[in-house]
């Protein structure tokens, strides 16, 4: 079923959802629609993933010292450091 709706979203999002939609070649709407269904079937990472990272708002990994986006280098290493602590 398809609804008709306005979203009140920030630029960060809508951004991200363009891109996405353009590089899928479909509407700016459905393409919010998959990243949401997307979103909703991940698995949660468990609890202990790493004492150096936590999620903002949006869902993202972002390093808690700093607020830094978490490159997958950066991931590796913090998963490093705590299986070796």
């Amino acid at each position: 079923m398809r609804i008709r709706t306005n979203l009140h979203i920030e630029n960060d999002a809508l951004a991200a959802a363009s891109a996405y939609a353009n590089a899928k070649g479909i509407s700016l709407g459905l393409a919010v629609s998959q990243l949401i269904l997307r979103a909703e079937q991940a698995p949660e990472p468990p609890a202990s993933m790493s004492k150096k990272l936590k999620k903002d708002k949006y869902g993202y990994l972002v390093v808690k010292a700093s607020g830094s986006l978490v490159t997958p280098e950066m991931v590796k290493a913090a998963l490093e450091d705590d299986l070796d602590g």
